[in-house]
């Protein structure tokens, strides 16, 4: 269909087989496939004509942990090669292994874009705090916002320089630190922040009032992280 000779198209066929782990089965039929062979199927399909952009769709949702290993491998190489990678998804979680910058898309209309290392800049601190009852949230409070659950404080936006001052200050006023663990916003809870101020905008342009779903799932499409 690609007027490639075929000895040309068999040779790329072996190679991207190669690449998707399925040299074993070059003589099966498609169909006969699992769910998550297809799909690898399809990602060497897409590489055949080393084009220099590619659109996935839910390349992983039907593999298992090393199928998806073995397909963010693939991807990297790919952008390490020059490629443009277009990656739409609804596991957030791949999003943040995989892409360098993220796109966030409510009912059509992109709500944010931004990149990993602006996500991983956004940091804070939780500590494992007993003592006096309410020292922790009086002291960390003027570091960043923060919030309690049981015996850990977590204080968000805290500079990494302003992490052992509140440590002491927390001592000094007769606290015990028994743990003191870095954090990061993830994509998901960016996703769902952003997600959640939109929805309180109202709905989109010319789509009518949106149901009373909550901010997960408005109207419409299905929200999308498209790095």
């Amino acid at each position: 269909m690609k007027h490639v000779p075929r000895d040309q198209a068999i040779a790329t066929a072996e190679k991207y087989l190669d690449k998707v782990g399925l040299s074993d089965k070059r003589d099966e039929y498609p169909a006969r496939l699992s769910g998550g062979q297809k799909q690898r199927v399809a990602i060497a399909r897409a590489l055949t004509m080393e084009p220099k952009v590619l659109l996935f769709d839910e390349p992983t949702s039907a593999l298992d942990p090393v199928g998806r290993q073995d397909v963010r491998r693939i991807i990297g190489a790919l952008r390490d090669r020059g490629k443009t990678v277009f990656l739409n998804s609804h596991l957030l979680t791949e999003v943040e292994r995989v892409c360098d910058r993220v796109a966030i898309v409510d009912r059509g209309r992109m709500v944010a874009e931004l990149t990993m290392a602006e996500l991983t800049r956004e940091r804070g601190v939780s500590l494992r705090v007993t003592g006096p009852d309410g020292v922790g949230r009086e002291v960390a409070a003027r570091y960043g916002p923060t919030r309690v659950d049981g015996e850990w404080l977590f204080v968000d936006g805290i500079a990494d320089a302003d992490v052992p001052r509140l440590v002491a200050e927390l001592v000094a006023r007769g606290g015990a630190i028994h743990a003191v663990v870095p954090t990061r916003q993830t994509l998901e809870e960016r996703f769902m922040s952003l997600l959640g101020a939109a929805t309180d905008q109202g709905p989109a342009p010319d789509q009518g009032p949106a149901p009373d779903q909550g901010p997960a799932e408005p109207a419409g499409t299905e929200p999308e992280a498209r790095p």
